[in-house]
């Protein structure tokens, strides 16, 4: 993208995420579906960002992607995970699929904005597929489906009946025999729609089934976990820097200081500085580091079937890291900014607990103690990950 059309979308971004703000912390109480400012985003044609301009997109590199998956977080994480996961599920079939595959998903979507969801874990085997004359009949059910309320298209996998090898697919949403459960009640990530979906005898057609299933025959149908992995350092990353924003108007417009400092504002305490300074400081380093490997993620993503294993090496490498460094400077600020607010700022009225919560919830997900041995090894020996589910 030219840098003033990344600089619209990022403006465009920004806007949206001062729209969620107005009632980001009464929604997270309520949990549920957003699907107002689901809307909102389908409407701002950030879905098709990625999406290359000869199929109808715009042509953007995943770096934009995840600098918008950041503005998001600053107010709303969970909104900023569906839209991340929306372009993870969006590429399945320009990673695994045919060409005819990732023509008809890539111009479809930019044509209807259309939103994607996910159903798809190659670890979760419960979901069976059994085929039939003509395409595969499946059933079952899977949890941390996120994104699937509200979602036009679905990625879906599941295991053969007979042999177990692991497919992939892509439906409508709204097919037949599909049943999306909202049931997620989880202490983070309110409204990222992460619950349960059915398969009551859902028919997958020939053409959605992905020709090569996750992490099959090149090294560019690898790089899921990495995808995946800066999608959620991004969040990490804008979850901190919305947490630091909504301290730093507290401390200057509401937060007092204590009764035998002597001092008139809470914002003149030296404590309450240093710990700014830091704060700051640490995030500057995080942000660096993830913007680092947003950049090795776009040219190892321009390589498409020419990206060879010593490249994907070191970006799974410095995606960890980044991955990791974000992870833990965010849990640090988002659960540490209270020291600088005061007791009244722990108000349920305000909802500066979502920010540590919804932190928290994604951190566990992927723990970062396997990213660390893998960077480790690859520190120590020079061994690169081995390509897997979440390396």
């Amino acid at each position: 993208m030219t840098t003033s059309t990344a600089l619209d979308y990022l403006t465009a971004a920004r806007e949206l995420a001062d729209r969620f703000r107005e009632d980001a912390a009464e929604r997270d109480k309520e949990g549920g579906t957003p699907k107002l400012q689901r809307d909102w985003i389908r409407e701002s044609g950030l879905l098709k960002l990625l999406i290359p301009a000869e199929y109808g997109g715009y042509g953007g590199q995943w770096s934009d992607v995840l600098g918008v998956v950041r503005e998001f977080a600053r107010t709303d994480a969970a909104l900023a995970h569906v839209y991340g996961y929306h372009f993870l599920c969006l590429i399945a079939p320009h990673l695994a699929g045919t060409e005819e595959q990732k023509r008809y998903f890539y111009e479809v979507t930019a044509t209807n904005d259309y939103f994607w969801g996910n159903s798809s874990n190659p670890l979760q085997k419960t979901i069976i597929g059994e085929k039939s004359e003509d395409g595969v009949i499946v059933n079952g059910s899977k949890g941390f489906s996120s994104g699937s309320p509200d979602s036009d298209l679905l990625a879906i996998s599941w295991n053969d009946s007979v042999t177990g090898d692991y497919y992939e697919g892509i439906i409508p949403s709204g097919r037949e025999g599909v049943e999306i459960i909202d049931d997620w009640d989880n202490m983070g990530q309110r409204q990222t729609g992460s619950g349960t979906v059915k398969f009551h005898n859902v028919r997958v057609e020939p053409h959605e089934i992905l020709e090569t299933p996750y992490a099959g025959q090149t090294v560019f149908s690898t790089l899921v976990p990495q995808l995946s992995q800066s999608i959620l350092a991004s969040i990490f990353i804008g979850s901190a820097a919305g947490a630091l924003e909504e301290a730093k108007a507290y401390t200057l417009e509401h937060a007092r200081p204590w009764y035998t400092s002597g001092l008139e504002r809470a914002s003149e305490e030296p404590s309450t500085l240093s710990r700014y300074g830091e704060w700051w400081a640490d995030y500057q380093a995080a942000l660096g580091l993830v913007e680092k490997s947003d950049r090795l993620l776009d040219a190892a993503w321009a390589k498409e079937e020419a990206l060879g294993e010593v490249e994907r090496g070191e970006l799974a490498v410095f995606v960890a890291a980044a991955n990791v460094q974000a992870g833990k400077m965010a849990l640090e600020v988002t659960s540490r900014i209270f020291e600088v607010m005061g007791a009244r700022a722990t108000g349920s009225k305000f909802g500066f607990d979502r920010f540590w919560r919804n932190v928290r919830t994604h951190t566990l997900h992927n723990p970062a103690e396997f990213k660390l041995r893998n960077v480790g090894n690859w520190y120590l020996t020079g061994t690169a990950p081995v390509p897997g589910f979440y390396s």
